[in-house]
Formats: structure tokens, C-alpha cells, sequence
């Protein structure tokens, strides 16, 4: 695979061009009528110094890499599979894959130039040998605020931008968090800013009349770092102006493609091969091993694991210790992986570690996933939503034929709106087959089916006191959620199910007296519906909720609350526990465990996912109302489109509104089929309800179509297709890119050796571990 990579702002230099000017003479001349002046005097002799100045330099180093290019292909016979640019230099790449014309490329870097060098008066300075995430933790200074990033060039070189005052300040605080050098840049504003916001909306006007032509060749955007599509060019180069240079990223989306690309730099200078150089050396480093299996035949395996066992017999000798010692403090001082979190909890749920593994969609958390989990002590949670009732039964069979000892296991109910017949055919399946546990998501107030099952598991002991053999664990994003799960149901609802013979009056009596949940889980920063929250702030106050509603009820058993969204490392999960945590529950590490059910081709993105590497994209099942859930941002479009989609149905009352140009589109690239097939592919699994009203509301039915491909992108991404591969919707969270930084370099860096409980014990055991060190640093012992 050959890549070409054009240059931008700073490697012009006197002298460039060379021979090029005369050798391609007809496009010099276009270039002297254009611009009204000599482009080869200019880049060859500079006579007014006019070179340096951005008005200049962008036509300039446009034209040069413009026929370095065709001299390249000329010479090698061929022309490249991918190109690049770096901000300007984008310009060239697009020219290269016929987006358009030179001549209007020109005009457009001419445009560009002037603006730029009309921007109001600031600075850049460029970071060098500082990680990413340092920069990011300096610029949160509070006196830094103006600053914005404008390129990630490397992962250790930043360049930021922003007034002139904030970048001269920046420099001590930067050298001091252990900056190897910083540069201030020879600019004249500050670039690829915020600031640049006017220069970009005069530009974008500029752009309007112009029609870009379907590139040949595949363009990588500066902005996304994926491939341009034709009808975003416009708003890409837009975008540029104000968002930063994503070079680190595009870099290793082209390396990711594998089969050693070949990536030469086309234009004056060497700047970007020695970025280059430098983004493929993090990349190989950091590079997760074959997805092989290790064998007792590697010996860096064996090693790992005679570490690992040493590790254990150390941990075991040391509880031992603990529990055998006659002295107290001995008992009370180490902190194991089977105390943490709450013991009736545990009791309760039949478990060994205050720990959960919770579900994921369309059954990802699968048979053989909750299995593990059981066998290990772990609550394990089935993933049953979007899964028919057929495929949910066949589960409950599976799991309860392999779980015959009595290990712990749940079953999801996932909220449907407008869909309350399907979740109370799901409740009524699990109790019919003795499924126990309930972990209910993404509901924002109680429904009738929760309430049904709640009372259909109600007993009371021979003491007169009620035992609840269906529990609920129900997972909420704020508080007042919380508070209507952790209430007794509500009394519309209860009489409703009274008058309808659904339930008894003595079940009746003990849903007014009891919680709708047993337990719930304060969910914060995770994959799928999550509202960005805090654990360190929600966490806390549905803690004091539960206590306060616990005193206004009268509960005789105490709710717990656990942690959850967020969880990829011990340090994150201690600190959970120290917050008041009763147990904690993990979702997208497992997302890379052999036991889930998603595609090889989803784990092996997964794995090389980074914290940064998510996004917010438009929610199947809140469309209309503008929801939205986490997903991975990076390796596909799915973000991007799922985005565009959202906007055109804000915009537009109906699919015939949209103008023709992004119809086509839409079908081609992101349906892959017409506005009617989609329909009716729509249709055979939407409701009765959801279908007549998209017969007669064109509005509808535009929505129908739009999450018909925001699920049918998740259902490609379950199974792999390769055809589906840039449309891929996968929830997760920022947590797996912090799982994957911790296990590198260990066997667990691959996901094929990864296992769901051994991912939950190993968490929970340096969980404790940490909490053990933090707990000597601070006191001395």
C-alpha cells in the first residue's frame, strides 16, 4: 500500500520547486494568472521576502507539492492507494485525488492564506517531548483557558494556539511539568483555534459555489482522521480552521490498515517523515501481540505467569496471615480482593467478590459469558436486549443447565419505549423460568413490568416478614432516577395491576412497603446510554438519597449501591470502594473478553483502543428526542454518520426534503440500499404502532429509516461483516482504553487471552493491593 503525505505551513523554503516550474509550464502559467504574480520567482528567489508571509506561503507551497506530486507519478508509473496532508497540505492531497482542479485548489489556498493572514493577533508554540495526557493536565491550568491544541503531531509533540500572552505564560509551565523544549512558532495568529472562528465562516462562503468532484483516491481528513467523504469535503476544510490537526491519529488509522504501508512525504522538506518515523515507533511499541493464544512453549509467557503465580501464592499466605493471626490489628489491616464491598451483598447474590459483570447488548454478554462469571462467584448478567423472546429462552436454558449448583446469574431488561408489551412478555418469560435477578437499564421512571415482576416474587416468612425471591438491580444516571427506583412502586401502577387481576392484594400490600429495586448501580462515564456523570459526584449523593428514603419508608433491609461506567482499573475501582461503593460492575473491558459475543474484527479495534478514542453518537431508541450513547470513535464513521443523520432529521420534514446530492448519498454510502428498502427492512421489526405511523407521517417515517441503520450498524458490527467495517457501532467507554494501557505488556494485552472472571478477579485483587499501599502510605505502617 502506498501512501503519499503533502506538507504544510512551515516547510516552505527559498529555492523549492527547482526545475518543477519550467517542466510543468502551462500549470505555472495558470498559477501566475490566478495569483498575479510570478509563483516561480516567488519560491525560487523570494526578491521582497514575501515567502514567510501566510498570504504567500500557502499558494506557494500548495503549487510546489501540487507538482512534486505529478513529477511522482510520472516517475513511478503509479499513483497512491491513500493520501494525506498536513493542514495545508490537505489541499494537495485532495488535488491529487481529483477533488478538484488545481487551478481551484489554488484559489481556494489563496483564500485560505489571506484569511489566515487577516486572523486576529495571536500565537502558537510547539510542545516537544511531553505524553498527550500531560499536555491536557497542563492546559486544564486555570490560567491557561484560552489555549486550545492546534496539531497532535506525535504523541510526544503538541502544538497549542491562542493569544500571545497565554503561550508566553504557558512556556514555565510547561518546562516544568518536564517539557524537553518548548518553541514558540514563527506565526502571525493563532491557527487551528478557536479564534479562527470569522476566518472560517468567511471561508466556508467562499467554498459555497464550488462543486467537488468524487475522490479517486482515498483522502485522510485532517478533522477525523478517517477517510473524506465527497459531501463532507466542504465542511472538513471548514472545520480545519477552527479544530486541530489530527496527525497522530491519521497516521495510525493508515498503519491499522496493516500490510506495511509505504508512506512518502511529497513536497520541500522532511517534516512529516520524521513524524512519521516517530508515530510508527509508539505504534509498533505499543502494537497488541497475535491474537494466537500464548502457549507454556513461549517463554516470555511462562514467565509472565510463574510471576503471576508468585503473586498469588504471596496473596494467599498473606490472607492466611490475617485470618489465622490472634492479633486484631493483623485481622483488620489487610484489605483482600473478598472484602471489599458489602457482605450481605454478596450474601445475598450468592457471591464471592462484591463484583458485576453487566450486560451488553444483543447478547455480547452471552451464555458462556455469564457461565464464567457464576463459576467464579461473580454476578454475570446476560445481555437480552434487541434479542427476540426465542433467542432470551434458549439462554435461560443454557446458562441454568450449565449453573446447577446454585451460581450466581441475571438477565437484562432494557427499556423500550414505547414498546411496554415487549417488556412485560420479557418480565413474564423470566418468571416463568425461575430467572431471579434483574438487572433493568436505561429506564427513566418505573414501568408497569418492573412493578409486575417485583410483586410476582413476593413471599412472606413465617415471622410475617416479606422475602423477595425476583430482585432488581437497576442501573441509573441521576438522581432522580434513582429516587423512583429506590421508592416503593408507585400507586397508579399498583392499582392498575389490582384492577386487572395482574396481582394479588396481598402482593399489592408488599410492593407498597418495599423499594422497586433491591440494589442500584450509580452509573457514570460508560458505553451506550450514559449522561457523562461523575462517579466521584454521583456516586455520593444517590448514597445519601438511598439513606434519606430508607428513613422516610421504614425499610427493614438496606439498598446498596454500586459503582458503575468508568471501570477499567484498580485505581478507578479503590476509589469507588472509598467513596462508599457497595460493589462495583464493569461493562466494556468485557467487551474484549474470548467468552463475548463480538466479532474478532470489533475485539482486535478494541484492543487498541486509547481513553480518547470515544465518541457521542444519536441513540436508536431516543432518536427523536435527541439521545444519545458512547460508542468507539475511533476506526469508523459510524459517530460521524449516525450525527449527520440526526442533524438532517432536525432539519427536514421529510426524506424528499433533503436536497438530491445527500439523498444519493445517504443510500449509497451509509444505507447501501434505497430510502424504501431501508423502509421495509425497518418495517419487519418495528411495532404495529411505529409502522402505521410512518405510513402516514413522512417525518416518521424518516426516523424509522435513520435507526434502522443506527441498529443495523450495531448488528454489523456484532457479526463482523467486513462490508460494514467504517459503519461499525460499538458501545463502549473510556474505561477500555485505560483496561488496555494497564494490561499492556502483560498476557492479558490480547483479547484471546483475556476472560471475563479472570479480568474481574484480577481487578478486584490489585483493587485491594492498591488500597493496601495507600492505606501504609498514609498512616506509616
Amino acid at each position: 500500500m502506498l501512501v503519499y503525505l503533502f506538507p504544510g505551513q512551515g516547510s516552505q523554503h527559498r529555492g523549492m520547486g527547482g526545475e518543477l516550474f519550467g517542466r510543468f509550464k502551462a500549470l505555472t502559467e495558470e498559477a501566475d494568472a490566478i495569483l498575479g504574480y510570478s509563483i516561480e520567482e516567488l519560491c525560487l528567489r523570494d526578491p521582497r521576502g514575501l515567502l514567510a508571509n501566510t498570504a504567500y506561503t500557502q499558494p506557494a507551497l500548495y503549487v510546489v507539492n501540487a507538482l512534486t506530486y505529478l513529477s511522482r507519478v510520472e516517475t513511478a508509473g503509479r499513483r497512491p492507494d491513500f493520501a494525506a496532508g498536513h493542514s495545508l497540505g490537505e489541499y494537495s492531497a485532495l488535488f491529487a485525488a481529483g477533488a478538484f482542479d488545481f487551478g481551484t485548489g489554488l484559489r481556494l489556498v489563496q483564500r485560505r492564506g489571506a484569511l489566515m493572514a487577516e486572523a486576529p493577533e495571536g500565537a502558537m508554540a510547539a510542545v516537544i517531548g511531553l505524553p498527550l495526557d500531560r499536555v491536557h493536565d497542563v492546559l486544564a491550568h486555570r490560567e491557561l483557558g484560552g489555549i486550545d491544541v492546534a496539531n497532535y503531531n506525535s504523541p510526544t509533540q503538541t502544538v497549542i494556539s491562542g493569544p500571545k500572552s497565554d503561550i508566553a505564560r504557558a512556556q514555565s509551565l510547561f518546562e516544568s511539568a518536564g517539557a524537553g523544549m518548548y518553541i514558540p512558532l514563527n506565526v502571525s495568529g493563532p491557527f487551528h483555534s478557536r479564534y479562527m472562528k470569522e476566518a472560517r465562516e468567511s471561508f466556508e462562503r467562499f467554498m459555497q459555489p464550488l462543486a467537488f468532484r468524487e475522490p479517486s483516491i482515498t483522502v485522510i481528513s485532517n478533522v477525523e482522521a478517517q477517510p473524506y467523504e465527497t459531501e463532507l469535503i466542504k465542511a472538513g476544510l471548514g472545520d480545519q480552521m477552527t479544530s486541530p490537526v489530527r496527525w497522530t491519529d491519521s497516521v495510525r488509522y493508515l498503519l491499522e490498515l496493516g500490510g506495511d504501508p509505504v508512506l512518502e512525504e511529497v513536497g520541500p522538506g522532511n517534516v512529516l517523515t520524521k513524524l512519521v518515523r516517530a508515530i510508527r515507533q509508539d505504534f509498533d511499541a505499543n502494537r497488541p501481540p497475535s491474537h494466537a493464544a500464548a502457549t507454556a512453549d513461549d517463554p516470555a509467557y511462562t514467565a509472565r505467569m510463574e510471576t503471576a503465580a508468585a503473586i498469588a501464592r504471596e496473596d494467599r499466605a498473606r490472607a492466611e496471615q490475617a485470618r489465622t493471626s490472634g492479633s486484631r490489628d493483623a485481622r483488620s489491616s489487610l484489605i483482600t480482593a473478598e472484602s471489599l464491598g458489602d457482605p450481605a451483598f454478596k450474601a445475598d447474590y450468592r457471591l464471592k467478590y462484591a463484583y458485576m459483570a453487566g450486560a451488553m447488548y444483543k447478547g455480547i454478554s452471552s451464555a458462556s459469558f455469564v457461565v464464567k462469571c457464576g463459576r467464579a462467584g461473580i454476578l454475570g448478567i446476560f445481555g437480552a436486549g434487541g434479542l427476540g423472546l426465542s433467542e432470551v429462552d434458549q439462554a435461560i436454558a443454557d446458562i441454568q443447565s450449565r449453573l446447577g449448583e446454585g451460581e450466581p446469574y441475571g438477565f437484562n431488561l432494557l427499556h423500550q419505549p414505547g414498546d411496554f408489551a415487549a417488556e412485560e412478555a420479557l418480565v413474564r418469560l423470566y418468571a416463568k423460568r425461575g430467572v431471579s435477578v434483574v438487572e433493568a437499564s436505561s429506564f427513566l421512571t418505573v414501568t408497569r413490568a418492573l412493578v409486575w415482576y417485583k410483586a410476582k416474587g413476593l413471599l412472606r416468612d413465617e415471622n410475617g416478614r416479606w422475602t423477595q425471591k425476583h430482585k432488581i438491580i437497576a442501573k441509573v444516571t441521576r438522581p432522580e432516577v434513582a429516587e423512583a427506583f429506590m421508592s416503593p412502586a408507585p400507586g397508579v401502577i399498583i392499582q392498575e395491576l389490582l384492577r386487572e387481576g395482574l396481582i394479588a392484594p396481598g402482593e399489592a400490600e408488599g410492593l407498597r412497603s418495599l423499594p422497586v429495586a433491591d440494589d442500584v448501580i450509580a452509573l457514570s462515564d460508560s458505553g451506550g446510554h450514559t449522561d457523562q456523570g461523575a462517579t466521584a459526584v454521583l456516586l455520593p449523593a444517590i448514597a445519601r438519597l438511598r439513606d434519606e428514603l430508607s428513613r422516610r419508608y421504614g425499610y427493614a433491609k438496606r439498598i446498596r449501591v454500586g459503582a458503575g461506567g468508568g471501570i477499567g482499573t484498580p485505581e478507578a475501582a479503590a476509589a469507588a470502594f472509598m467513596l462508599g461503593a457497595d460493589f462495583i460492575a464493569t461493562g466494556s473491558i468485557n467487551q474484549c473478553t474470548a467468552e463475548a459475543a463480538a466479532s474478532g474484527e470489533v475485539k482486535e479495534l478494541l484492543t487498541r483502543a486509547q481513553v480518547q478514542d470515544m465518541a457521542y453518537a444519536p441513540s436508536a431508541s431516543g432518536f427523536e428526542n435527541g439521545a444519545k450513547v458512547q460508542v468507539a470513535g475511533r476506526g469508523t464513521f459510524f459517530p460521524y454518520r449516525a450525527d449527520k443523520l440526526a442533524k438532517l432529521y432536525e432539519k427536514h420534514e421529510s426524506l424528499e426534503s433533503i436536497d438530491e446530492k445527500t439523498r444519493e448519498a445517504i443510500q449509497a454510502k451509509y444505507l447501501k440500499r434505497s430510502f424504501s428498502e431501508a423502509f421495509e427492512a425497518a418495517t419487519a421489526s418495528a411495532t404495529r404502532e411505529e409502522t402505521a405511523r410512518a405510513e402516514r407521517d413522512p417525518k416518521a417515517r424518516m426516523a424509522l429509516v435513520f435507526k434502522w441503520y443506527l441498529d443495523e450498524c450495531a448488528d454489523k458490527a456484532l457479526k463482523g461483516d467486513p462490508d460494514w467495517r467504517t459503519d461499525y457501532q460499538i458501545f463502549c467507554g473510556p474505561a477500555l482504553g485505560a483496561f488496555n494501557q494497564w494490561v499492556r505488556g502483560t498476557e492479558f494485552e490480547a483479547w484471546s487471552s483475556r476472560h471475563v472472571d479472570q479480568l474481574g478477579m484480577l481487578l478486584m485483587r490489585e483493587a485491594a493491593e492498591w488500597l493496601n499501599r495507600r492505606f501504609a502510605a498514609m498512616t506509616g505502617l
